[in-house]
């Protein structure tokens, strides 16, 4: 079973989990990339996205960006700001990128924004390389 196969049943990004958040990456100069829009069914109080999937969304940013580099990680360490509630139903873009390396480990930082660029959650996150992809 190749990693495509193996990994489509991933809460946030399978394709097969039928209630998965079926996040897409890319990546944009030194960051990695997703855009989300939160529906009904993500909220916790009326028209808020609950905090745990926001924090969902940063730790997937955070900790697949060295998998798209080949290298199989997991969190090891996750750390989250909310900023401001995150409203549903508007497009969140989600924001990974690495702040520093030491051998296996990742330092990595991530942020949630609305379209005009207000920043409703920060994370940070430690990651730790177990392999290659």
């Amino acid at each position: 079973m190749n990693d495509d196969e193996r990994n489509q049943w991933c809460f946030a990004c399978g394709v097969k989990n039928p209630i998965g958040l079926k996040l897409t990456f890319a990546e944009e100069g030194d960051k990695y990339v997703a855009r989300f829009t939160a529906g009904p069914e993500h909220q916790s109080y009326d028209g808020i996205v609950h905090g745990g999937i926001v924090g969902t969304l940063l730790d997937e940013i955070m900790a697949r960006y060295p998998y798209r580099k080949g290298l199989n990680s997991v969190t090891a360490r996750l750390e989250i700001r909310y900023r401001q509630p995150t409203p549903v139903g508007q497009e969140l873009t989600v924001t990974g990128w690495v702040v520093r390396e030491r051998g296996r480990i990742y330092e990595m930082a991530g942020e949630v924004a609305l379209a005009d660029g207000t920043v409703t959650a920060e994370g940070k996150a430690t990651v730790m390389i177990t392999g290659k992809a």
